[in-house]
């Protein structure tokens, strides 16, 4: 199974010059936990993603409304993304080594077409356990997958106290 057959394909985004208020808006209207962000020059390309729990932790630990707050001071950097065209098992692969439970899903030109979260692949798989027949997905590589995205980092007080 290909990930553009479970993908979500109309996901917000926000350009890179927005506010984590605007972040936020889009993720409460649309009853999602992140945002892509996309270039402001205009090429469509993705140069990070943003979730509900960066907006709350750059509040948090920069004191400030949201709408002082670039979606870029708060942003993951490094986009963990798959194509429309991969196999689901690479997608949850990817998920695995990340430890992310979304992936922007891309085309061949590399622009966003879709978002694929850890949930889409769950209601896949017993959808089909389900059905009874063959599975593509299975529930057994689900949990696999969100027992290692659910592994804990090493915290940040542990990190500053060595």
């Amino acid at each position: 199974m290909k990930v553009e057959q479970l993908m979500t394909r109309e996901v917000r985004v926000c350009a890179e010059s927005e506010t984590l208020n605007s972040a936020a808006q889009l993720m409460w209207e649309s009853d999602c936990g992140c945002i892509p962000i996309i270039s402001a020059n205009g090429d469509g390309s993705v140069v990070g993603i943003v979730t509900d729990r960066d907006v709350a932790m750059a509040a948090y630990t920069q004191g400030k409304q949201l709408w002082a707050i670039r979606v870029t001071e708060a942003m993951a950097h490094k986009v963990i993304a798959c194509h429309a065209n991969d196999g689901i098992s690479q997608a949850e692969a990817l998920m695995r080594d990340n430890q992310v439970r979304r992936l922007p899903v891309l085309d061949q030109n590399d622009h966003l077409v879709g978002i694929l979260s850890l949930n889409d692949v769950a209601r896949e798989a017993q959808r089909e356990a389900s059905a009874g027949k063959r599975a593509e997905v299975t529930e057994d590589a689900v949990a696999e997958t969100l027992a290692c995205v659910c592994q804990p980092r090493v915290s940040h007080e542990m990190t500053a106290a060595a």
